[in-house]
């Protein structure tokens, strides 16, 4: 295997501008797909090589589609088609303003305009015992961890003689009542239904108990009263047990304890309760706020003019958004594509537009024929109109025919079938410090 110090960055000399852009997500590919080659050499650094369709994670973490299915190879985005064009799959280490470097693990690449485009991670505010023992729902590799978690724990509850631990296996704790938390609690009542009952005949899924934590008043709080309130409706009706105006305290691995003292048995705790922006090394603090980088209406990061932010890792104040755009696909598309068309303006030395933020509206899905849409003009949508709104919109900013095709077949049968994908443990999932898991499997796989 190679050393880390035998590696380099390999990219080309050019006298064009050399842009780079340090994340492959929804800003920053659409941002390179804007960028004339003939202009600009675009550089993109990201830690994993493909781009991911994130609103569609929960449906691999339950088994409703396979991760290719929302996953893009990004030198599969960006072919022979896109000249001067360099993917680097690594991690950036940290940005030099001052001798306009990027620092990455296997070298250093001078810029002329970089552009932080890295997102979210979760946030546990401070809580490292929740951090070790929950599962985020961030990246692909957490939703197969998530799904490993949620299949292995029905096949050890199909096993279990002892009625409390059974019941800990079957009580899963969402945190958070966000559009993750809200999808991912309808989805997982659907497969309570329709799907589990068929794959364990022997077992009793009314005992499942599906836990949704919220420290607001009410689920959904950045869409509309209306949406929110519909969408509670639409949760209790599906068997969602809901917890507002509830903080959770501590999480062991076995045990969820609320400030209060009240405690759910759980071994599984899902964190969606907050993320912060993902940030570099390298820029001074001042040009931080609540964990994102201070830009202006160019997206410039304050006293940086050639240092870009867009994205949920950008903090735009304006009079209309004065705690900055939601932290949602759209902004980051329009933010990348905006981008694109300031730096051409910027090298034929034109004046730079402001970016205007064009809401297209909010979608969120709690199950079949179940879903609400806050829409441009104060319109709401509910029900099967707004479920029908949210399968288009999500199908048609997917990346890829290919991908489209994948989903769209998917969703249509189980349409028809009820049946949610193929629930495989491709990789069992086993915390560290969980002795007797690591001997099941094990003794598992010394029987082959």
């Amino acid at each position: 295997m190679l050393h880390i110090n035998e590696l380099t960055l390999n990219i080309p000399e050019t006298r064009k501008p050399r842009v780079v852009i340090i994340g492959g997500g929804f800003g920053g590919a659409n941002l390179a797909k804007k960028l004339p080659g003939k202009e600009f050499q675009v550089v993109m650094f990201d830690r994993q090589n493909y781009h991911g369709f994130w609103p569609l994670l929960y449906q691999v973490a339950t088994a409703g589609l396979e991760p290719d299915a929302i996953a893009e190879p990004l030198r599969k985005m960006f072919d022979e088609d896109y000249e001067d064009f360099h993917f680097r799959q690594v991690k950036v280490t940290g940005i030099n303003p001052a001798t306009k470097t990027v620092s990455t693990l296997v070298g250093e690449l001078a810029y002329d305009f970089v552009i932080i485009a890295t997102g979210t991670k979760s946030n546990y505010f401070g809580n490292e015992q929740i951090k070790k023992y929950s599962f985020p729902l961030k990246q692909i590799p957490d939703a197969l961890n998530l799904r490993s978690q949620l299949l292995q724990s029905f096949e050890q509850a199909n096993m279990i003689k002892d009625p409390v631990v059974r019941q800990s296996l079957l009580n899963i704790v969402i945190v958070g009542g966000g559009p993750t938390g809200v999808e991912l609690a309808g989805s997982l009542a659907e497969m309570r239904k329709h799907v589990l009952p068929g794959d364990y005949p022997g077992m009793d899924f009314s005992q499942m108990n599906i836990y949704l934590v919220e420290g607001l008043d009410r689920v959904l709080p950045p869409m509309s009263p209306e949406s929110s309130a519909t969408t509670k409706k639409y949760l209790e009706e599906v068997g969602i047990i809901l917890k507002l105006n509830t903080l959770v305290e501590s999480y062991d691995g076995q045990v969820v304890t609320f400030k209060g003292g009240e405690q759910i048995r759980s071994q599984t705790l899902i964190w969606a309760a907050g993320v912060s922006g993902a940030q570099i090394a390298g820029l001074p603090p001042e040009v931080s706020d609540r964990g994102r980088y201070l830009v202006n209406t160019f997206n410039q990061v304050i006293g940086f003019p050639d240092v870009f932010a867009i994205g949920d890792i950008a903090y735009m104040k304006t009079e209309k958004y004065p705690r900055g755009h939601p932290g949602v696909a759209q902004p980051a598309i329009q933010q990348g594509k905006h981008l694109a068309k300031n730096l051409q303006r910027i090298m034929r030395k034109e004046p730079l537009v402001p970016f205007e933020y064009f809401d297209k509206g909010s979608l969120a899905i709690i199950g079949r024929n179940r879903a609400v849409a806050d829409l441009p003009k104060n319109m709401h949508l509910k029900g099967f109109i707004a479920w029908m709104a949210w399968l288009f919109v999500h199908i048609y900013y997917l990346i890829g025919f290919r991908s489209k095709l994948i989903v769209l077949a998917n969703w249509v049968y189980k349409f028809f079938t009820y049946e949610n994908g193929t629930r495989l443990i491709i990789r069992p999932f086993i915390r560290k410090d969980d002795k007797a898991g690591q001997e099941f499997v094990r003794r598992q796989a010394d029987l082959d």
